[in-house]
């Protein structure tokens, strides 16, 4: 039977960061059996709280990506607060954080002053610019790693501008990425009876390395690329295609050999066998060509029509879905892609379920955001010793 406690029990995680890319982090590792205690700041909260879509006044993002996590409010700027975090950390096993360094010395809990008091942390940094250079202090959010990494500049129709998305896909990337690196140093901290160490990942260089076929281009061929829309002319035919009906469906072909299914679907048969066609160095030349040929068929077809043919040829294509069709998908809803989850503030709400499927330690999703402070009694009172009249002091006095 699956272990329902997770892989990761008894670890136990601080999270001191805001908006997403460190909660990210935690999100991931509560969803797999550790304590994640998140920090927030009295009165106000994270961000996220409120950020996007909101029902009731509260953000839909932030229900989810705070997931199994115990809220406790604590006053970071506070000496008072500073105390109570580094009780936690001798409890803890990983600091998450994502301030900028002057604000985290400030505070006196920097990699460095952490590492010194409590040489087992694995500590987590993520921030917009990372450390060292002289970027490292500035402030920084996605966007602007969306920009520097290049991806707006490859991104877009290319009489266009460059294009940023409309959610937040360097956090994402970069706390993806700051999780299997806290993974590795917990690995080497338990496995090989190594120390805590440092974990330095910032927003930009986690979506660049997906896009570094750019900068090998530039390096070795002195090309710069620019926007060519959906195409890709080294999977061509590769784009998205608009259907009779007004829906979509995408194509890649990155293989020859699923090129030669997509001109046989298209009842092009002739081209399967051409080798300006088949070859793919040859057709890469040829990708405007072969693209339109495509558009013009699937113009022709509703979006259920064109799906069938290519089904039927295992052709590797795909309706471009919206949320509903997200949801509705037969193969998504057999693999539980998405689960409700019974919420005190909401009802019932239907979220994505842990990316990763493990056969025998499953990832859980227990509950959903918590109201701020939610936990400051238990994590205080149970975890940290602190008797009913001193958290009320420490309530009082803005502390927590």
């Amino acid at each position: 039977m699956p272990d329902p406690q997770g892989p990761l029990h008894g670890l136990r995680v601080i999270e001191a960061a805001t908006l997403a890319a460190g909660p990210i982090v935690a999100t991931g590792l509560g969803e797999f059996g550790a304590e994640v205690i998140k920090i927030e700041q009295p009165g106000t909260g994270d961000p996220m709280r409120t950020w996007g879509d909101r029902r009731d006044g509260i953000g839909l993002v932030w229900k989810s990506i705070s997931r199994n996590k115990k809220c406790v409010t604590l006053d970071l700027r506070r000496p008072a607060g500073q105390e109570l975090l580094h009780r936690l950390l001798d409890a803890g096993d990983v600091l998450v954080v994502g301030n900028r360094p002057s604000a985290l010395e400030r505070w006196g809990i920097d990699y460095e002053a952490v590492h010194a008091a409590h040489p087992h942390i694995v500590y987590a940094h993520i921030s917009g610019y990372g450390r060292g250079g002289p970027k490292s202090d500035r402030p920084g959010y996605g966007t602007l790693a969306e920009a520097m990494s290049g991806f707006a500049h490859t991104t877009g129709q290319p009489d266009g501008p460059p294009t940023l998305p409309p959610f937040m896909l360097a956090d994402g990337v970069a706390g993806m990425a700051a999780t299997y690196a806290v993974m590795m140093a917990l690995y080497h901290r338990d496995v090989h009876g190594g120390g805590g160490q440092l974990v330095d990942v910032n927003l930009i260089e986690p979506l660049s390395r997906l896009l570094e076929s750019s900068t090998l281009a530039y390096d070795q061929l002195g090309i710069v690329k620019g926007r060519i829309g959906n195409r890709l002319d080294a999977s061509a035919p590769r784009n998205a295609y608009r259907t009779s009906d007004g829906g979509w469906l995408a194509i890649s072909s990155a293989s020859p050999s699923i090129a030669v299914r997509v001109f046989r679907a298209i009842g092009r048969p002739d081209l399967a066998e051409h080798p300006d066609y088949v070859d793919p160095v040859r057709r890469q030349e040829r990708a405007v060509e072969v693209d339109g040929l495509v558009a013009d068929w699937v113009a022709r077809r509703t979006l259920d029509e064109a799906m069938k043919v290519f089904e039927a040829a295992e052709v590797t294509a795909a309706p471009v879905y919206d949320a509903p069709g997200l949801l509705a998908d037969d193969h998504l809803r057999a693999r539980g892609m998405f689960l409700p989850v019974d919420d005190a503030d909401f009802g019932r709400v239907t979220v994505q379920a842990p990316v990763a499927r493990l056969s025998e330690t499953p990832g859980r999703v227990r509950h959903l955001g918590r109201p701020l402070g939610a936990d400051n009694d238990h994590v205080y009172g149970e975890l940290l010793g602190l008797g009913p009249d001193e958290i009320g002091r420490l309530r009082t006095e803005g502390v927590i």
